[in-house]
C-alpha cells in the first residue's frame, strides 16, 4: 500500500473520530446548560440514528487501523514463514545423526526400521522447512 493511502485512510478515520467527539463534548455543554427537564426516552429513530452514527465512526476507525496495519501484515506474514520453517528444520537436525549411523543397514539389518522411519522424518520436515522459506521469498 502506497504512503499516500496511508495516510488518507487515517486522516478519514481520525476525522470522523474528531467528528464524534466534538458533537458528544457539544451535547455534553448543551445539557449541561439547558435546565433539568423530565427525562426524555429517545424514539426509534433517535435510536436508529445514533446507531448508524456509530457504525459509520467504527466503520472509519476499521478502515484508518486496517490501512496503518496492512504493510505491517505482509512483514509479519514473511517473518512467520521463516519463523516455522527454522521450527521444521529442528526434527531434521535431531534425526539426521540417526539415519547417518544407521545408513549400513538401510536394505537389511538390525536398525532397518530405525534407518526408515527416521529417512521419512527427515524428508518430511525437510520439505516442510524448504517450502515454508521458499514461499516466505515469494512473498
Amino acid at each position: 500500500m502506497k504512503p499516500q493511502s496511508i495516510g488518507r485512510a487515517l486522516g478519514i478515520g481520525l476525522r470522523v473520530a474528531g467528528r464524534i467527539a466534538g458533537e458528544r463534548v457539544a451535547a455534553q455543554a448543551q445539557a449541561a446548560a439547558s435546565p433539568p427537564a423530565a427525562p426524555a426516552v429517545p424514539g426509534p429513530a433517535q435510536t436508529r440514528a445514533a446507531g448508524q452514527v456509530a457504525g459509520q465512526a467504527t466503520r472509519g476507525v476499521a478502515a484508518g487501523v486496517g490501512g496503518f496495519l496492512r504493510p505491517f501484515r505482509r512483514v509479519g506474514g514473511i517473518i512467520w514463514l521463516e519463523v516455522v520453517g527454522v521450527f521444521f528444520f529442528l526434527p531434521v537436525v535431531v534425526f539426521g545423526p540417526t539415519v547417518w549411523k544407521t545408513r549400513l543397514s538401510w536394505a537389511h539389518g538390525p536398525d532397518h526400521r530405525t534407518f526408515l522411519i527416521a529417512a521419512g522424518i527427515v524428508l518430511l520436515f525437510l520439505y516442510l522447512s524448504v517450502s515454508s522459506f521458499w514461499r516466505a521469498r515469494r512473498k
